[in-house]
């Protein structure tokens, strides 16, 4: 079964989402929020960290907000705290987050107690896709330069052999635990708290590998810090300039991924379409296009109905795929 996040349609954003939108008159009955919060649980700087703040910046002078929304970090347990921040919060479009989809599609088939489900959220838009790369630092020698060397590297090498992802349970650590287990190496998972930090730790030399979103180690690859030996697209992508796992003999380990803007389950419809049409448009400013390009983002709007449901089918689809990696939060 191939980890492949083409169950979703990027076109979501395009003629039959705003189709879908509400009209002005039916926008005008929500009531402008001030100036909302969105919540992002991975630190500053990374990749959704961007894509939080260039939509946020975008949001002021709409019928959804008066003023630009403040973007808060609260990083830790690969993203729950900021859901479960969110689940408490005021329900009238004051407070958004932006989250991680295997947070709900993935994390409930790997944590036996959480605070929350998906009936507690109310789904807003998708906002970017990503894929992720698989990158080496300096504790693997300068000659290994391919995924094939890698393995030879790791095999021969089996208790330096480790990656970083951005927490367990993540969609970056199941693609590395699956590379591991189709490559035959031990490839010992190490959570960090997002991805930032494990791509420091691998550039630092403390572990040896990392998966993580393309964006997060383009900067370091293009520096010669970090070697990119792979990425888990379904065909090549301009940034990185690095094969696929299919084209390496891993056809199994294709993953893409969303973020996708969420507010508290019981917001009201018109406060949620309102979010909905000003994030949209911020989604289809080209600096914010070209922005999130420049780091591995896809930009990606959505109607609430079609995010929903693709959250249902992901939910379902990582039922088989957890259990085939082995991994919960006890193990």
């Amino acid at each position: 079964m191939k980890l492949n996040r083409r169950h979703f349609n990027l076109a979501l954003g395009g003629g039959a989402a705003l189709a879908a939108l509400p009209s002005l008159p039916a926008l005008a009955q929500a009531a402008q929020v001030a100036q909302p919060k969105i919540y992002y649980g991975f630190p500053a700087g990374s990749a959704g960290d961007s894509l939080a703040r260039r939509v946020a910046d975008k949001l002021g002078g709409t019928p959804y907000a008066q003023s630009n929304a403040v973007v808060e970090n609260k990083p830790g347990a690969g993203g729950r705290i900021v859901l479960e921040t969110l689940k408490t919060s005021p329900a009238d479009g004051s407070v958004l987050t932006l989250a991680q989809a295997s947070a709900l599609t993935i994390y409930p088939h790997v944590y036996t107690k959480m605070n929350y489900t998906m009936a507690d959220f109310a789904p807003i838009s998708i906002g970017a896709q990503m894929v992720f790369a698989l990158a080496i630092g300096p504790m693997v020698p300068d000659n290994v330069k391919t995924l094939k060397d890698f393995i030879v590297w790791a095999k021969a090498n089996p208790e330096k052999s480790s990656f970083g992802s951005p927490g367990a349970g993540s969609m970056p650590h199941f693609v590395g635990s699956l590379f591991g287990v189709n490559a035959g190496i031990t490839f010992q998972h190490v959570p960090f708290r997002g991805s930032l930090p494990a791509v420091n730790d691998t550039v630092g030399g403390q572990i040896a590998a990392c998966v993580t979103p393309t964006g997060d180690s383009l900067a370091h690859a293009k520096s010669g810090r970090l070697r990119i030996l792979a990425v888990s697209a379904p065909k090549r992508v301009a940034e990185p300039d690095a094969p696929t796992f299919t084209e390496l003999g891993y056809p199994e380990i294709v993953a893409e991924e969303w973020f996708g803007f969420f507010a508290p389950a019981k917001t009201p419809s018109n406060v949620i379409n309102a979010a909905n049409t000003a994030i949209q448009a911020a989604l289809k400013d080209k600096a914010v296009i070209d922005g999130l390009a420049a780091i591995g983002l896809v930009a990606a709007g959505s109607t609430p109905q079609a995010m929903r449901a693709s959250l249902e089918s992901e939910y379902q689809r990582w039922a088989p795929l957890v259990k085939k990696v082995g991994f919960t939060a006890e193990s």
